[in-house]
């Protein structure tokens, strides 16, 4: 082997390229002065793609595998100069690796809120989020629409423009769609892929596909959906005025085994009044019905007409009957109760009740001695009746 084979194979060039950034779309292979040796070895991998530009113009594009860049192998290459040298000398051209694999989780959104006309609601802003994939498909046409004479190309670069394009045609599927804002969570999927059909052509022009496209979540704002919230709370109530009812009581037993509390006595005077109300109307109508006459009965035809008698005034609904107090006792260190006054009357008599015992009652201040109670003070004081006499 002469001395100058022995060069030429020791100037070989080895040209590959592997990517650990997962980032990367686009990496032009650096060489000095761009000088690529005749013969050169040229390793494509699984995933990629080689675009050979000379002079400013696009040659040819490598798909995976190991060439030799010889001009029996570059047809688009014949043109170039110099292969007639006796060294064979290298030619200036640059070589670019193009990723042609998935990028995923790609994130997308709104940032702005949709307003889009719903069949239920009316008019309503929405948005929106999710993920995608995409990839390259043609390398030349990626090179010459968005690299350019990038060296080192990544997915930050572009995914500020695809996001635009999916929230354009985003916007535009939901306005024209028609479903309903409560039915759209069963759609996502299909709305989805009615997206990714749509941007196809766009992102075609650029050399990309999209192969995957992901809706995560369709939300109203903050405050129509506390709306919603309070529209199915009421759903599942039912009857108002009867969970009304429900609530009141619970409330009054609630205040009643709170000690030292005068919310008790006020919720007891307030559903007093409410009740005395109720009866006021109620007994209205009746009177009314006895001033007419019983069964409105007209007088007989040629009998006198009554006298008129004297207007009265409409009738006045009773005061508010007084709240009855119910009762907690305290005895060595343990309360017991409620009790009504009665109960109180029965324990008094059979002397589970003393003027010692310490009572209590919702707005009194504090626990006091059920002999010092005005109330309760005169169970001690009524004596029962003499006993009969004795039968003969």
């Amino acid at each position: 082997m002469g001395i100058f084979d022995f060069l030429k194979g020791e100037f070989i060039d080895v040209i590959h390229w592997t990517d650990d950034t997962r980032d990367t779309m686009v990496w032009r292979f650096e060489r000095e002065a761009h000088e690529i040796k005749y013969g050169a070895k040229l390793t494509v991998r699984e995933g990629q793609a080689a675009v050979f530009v000379h002079e400013g113009q696009l040659a040819d594009v490598f798909t995976p595998g190991l060439y030799m860049l010889e001009t029996n192998n570059m047809p688009v290459m014949t043109t170039l100069q110099h292969w007639d040298h006796g060294f064979q000398s290298p030619f200036k051209s640059e070589i670019y690796f193009v990723n042609t694999t998935r990028f995923n989780n790609l994130k997308w959104g709104t940032k702005n809120p949709i307003i889009c006309r719903d069949p239920e609601f009316g008019p309503v802003r929405l948005r929106a989020f999710g993920s995608y994939t995409i990839r390259v498909v043609d390398a030349a046409r990626f090179l010459t629409e968005i690299v350019g004479t990038d060296g080192e190309f990544t997915m930050d670069e572009i995914s500020f423009q695809i996001r635009n394009i999916i929230v354009q045609e985003f916007s535009r599927a939901v306005a024209g769609s028609g479903i309903p804002v409560l039915d759209m969570a069963a759609n996502t999927s299909d709305l989805g892929k009615l997206i990714a059909t749509e941007i196809a052509p766009t992102l075609a022009e650029y050399g990309l596909a999209i192969p995957e496209l992901y809706i995560e979540n369709i939300s109203l704002p903050p405050a129509v959906e506390q709306a919603m919230d309070k529209r199915t709370q009421m759903g599942i109530v039912g009857d108002l005025g009867r969970y009304t009812q429900f609530a009141a009581a619970e409330a009054m037993g609630a205040a009643a085994q709170t000690p030292n509390s005068g919310m008790g006595a006020g919720i007891g005077m307030g559903m007093g009044m409410a009740m005395a109300q109720q009866m006021g109307q109620h007994l209205q109508p009746q009177a009314a019905g006895q001033a007419s006459g019983p069964w409105g009965a007209r007088p007989a035809a040629g009998a006198a007409a009554p006298q008129a008698a004297p207007a009265q005034a409409a009738p006045v609904a009773p005061p508010p009957p007084p709240v009855e107090h119910v009762w907690h006792t305290a005895e060595n260190g343990t309360t017991s109760g409620p009790y009504s006054k009665a109960r109180m009357g029965r324990m008094a008599q059979e002397g589970s009740l003393t003027r010692d015992t310490h009572v209590w009652t919702p707005g009194q201040d504090g626990w006091m001695r059920a002999g010092d109670v005005a109330e309760l003070a005169q169970l001690f004081t009524i004596l029962p009746p003499p006993p009969p006499p004795p039968a003969p």
